[in-house]
């Protein structure tokens, strides 16, 4: 983007609100994973699609696969040809990474690491839905300040 086209955007062309969608085999066994694991209902639960709104400004959506496949057509690769194989990260910051993550493991998500301090700041937790794509739980590494010594 040149100098100028910087220049001219207005506020009306920054991004809005984002909506997560993740392509889903069973959409209510979906809903319920989620419902349980964001302790939330969702915010729309319809045939076709089910919402959680994650923040002011940002929607999950969980969408069957055969649904995009009959909306997009066959141009669309076959979203169930890829099941179980990890196609998307939801990385999700949150005040307590360990309930969430103990959440997701009950309602019956796979462990794929416990939490731990990662080198770019923040302590996260990873598993993977029903659906086999990656949920991570993360929050901020707090500081030890008690093993710095004094100065």
């Amino acid at each position: 983007m040149s100098h100028r086209e910087k220049q001219d955007m207005t506020s009306t062309d920054l991004i809005v609100a984002t909506h997560i969608i993740l392509y889903v085999a069973d959409q209510a066994r979906s809903a319920a994973f989620y419902a349980r694991v964001l302790h939330c209902a969702p915010s729309l639960d319809v045939p076709g699609m089910t919402e959680f709104r994650l923040s002011a400004a940002c929607v999950l959506g969980l969408m069957p696969e055969a649904g995009i496949k009959r909306l997009l057509g066959s141009r669309l690769p076959d979203p169930a040809q890829g099941a179980g194989i990890p196609r998307a990260e939801l990385y999700l910051r949150v005040a307590n990474a360990l309930e969430y993550h103990r959440r997701a493991l009950e309602a019956g998500a796979i462990e794929l690491s416990e939490p731990r301090d990662r080198d770019w700041g923040d302590r996260v937790a990873y598993s993977l839905d029903p659906d086999g794509h990656v949920l991570a739980f993360a929050e901020k590494q707090v500081a030890n300040f008690a093993d710095a010594g004094p100065e």
